[in-house]
């Protein structure tokens, strides 16, 4: 069973619920009935008092672990380049946000950190802050034992200079603890027409979000090495369980043929209405551990 894939859930697909009709209790115990084993979280809009969160919120999180049998899989974080207008953050700045925010994944547990950088264009190219920052924390991430995980998400497709750049760091430090995040968004194949009634055409970013950049999953070959964790972006599951968008049929096959056994963690992005995603969380771990099976490392 070593060969098979680990399944999680982002709170973020709950972005509607949560807060609202939504606790944190609530939230966790949904995950847990998907049959789920891991919970990923944003740190600023999860964690009560972030970046410092008091004992009766920590005391909170970790009996929420303990009773579901969840584990800490991704926090996800910003490193705000872009907090003052006219000025980035200096790369000094830059590394005291990730110091603050691989301290308090550690501390709650989580072993995967999504630092998102400011971009400065629209392929989403991050700021230049961003290499000098993350070398600089590489040995506090070791000693953590966390991985650092710049997320390749659409409109930045696989071949990218973007992506090659994240892979020569690799090269060049040797290091461990920086790999690559793959959200699955940048398979999407067709329009999100069932929520977007009108849908762009042309060659525009908009265009690109909405109708998909259909990026072949076989891409992910090429960087198999480098991957770590990999959000489950999906936007709309039907009543037969199938995706509107997302070519899981070709995607998960490609996943198994690379040997990849970490997480996928559900990311719902689709209608924005209460108990909606509650609803299709549940209906793509279906979907998903039905198109493992089918490949043969789990029986049907």
């Amino acid at each position: 069973m070593e060969d098979r894939f680990k399944y999680g859930v982002s709170l973020y697909s709950f972005t509607e619920d949560f807060g609202s009709v939504m606790s944190i209790e609530e939230g966790f115990d949904h995950i847990a009935d998907t049959g789920a084993t891991g919970i990923e979280i944003l740190g600023e809009t999860h964690v009560t008092g972030y970046p410092t969160p008091d004992k009766a919120w920590l005391d909170r999180w970790f009996g929420l672990l303990d009773r579901t049998g969840l584990e800490p899989t991704n926090m996800c974080s910003w490193v705000d380049t872009k907090l003052r207008l006219g000025q980035s953050l200096s790369v000094d700045e830059g590394v005291a946000e990730l110091t603050r925010d691989l301290t308090l994944a550690h501390q709650l547990g989580f072993k995967f950190l999504r630092p998102k950088f400011g971009v400065i264009s629209a392929d989403l190219d991050p700021d230049p802050i961003w290499a000098p920052a993350v070398e600089r924390v590489l040995d506090l991430a070791h000693k953590l034992d966390i991985v650092i995980c710049p997320e390749i998400h659409s409109p930045t497709p696989i071949n990218h200079p973007v992506v090659h750049g994240y892979i020569d760091f690799i090269e060049h430090t040797g290091t461990k603890n920086f790999a690559l995040l793959i959200d699955t968004g940048i398979f999407q194949d067709r329009p999100l027409k069932s929520w977007v009634h009108e849908v762009p055409e042309g060659d525009s970013d908009h265009a690109k979000l909405i109708n998909g950049m259909k990026v072949n999953p076989e891409e992910l070959v090429g960087i198999a090495p480098y991957i770590a964790f990999i959000q489950a972006k999906f936007h709309h599951i039907d009543d037969n369980l199938h995706d509107e968008n997302i070519p899981w049929e070709k995607v998960i096959p490609v996943l198994k043929r690379i040997g990849y056994t970490g997480y996928l963690s559900s990311e719902y992005e689709g209608v924005r209405e209460p108990w909606v995603a509650i609803d299709q969380v549940r209906r793509q771990h279906v979907l998903l551990r039905r198109l493992e099976a089918a490949c043969g490392a789990v029986p049907a």
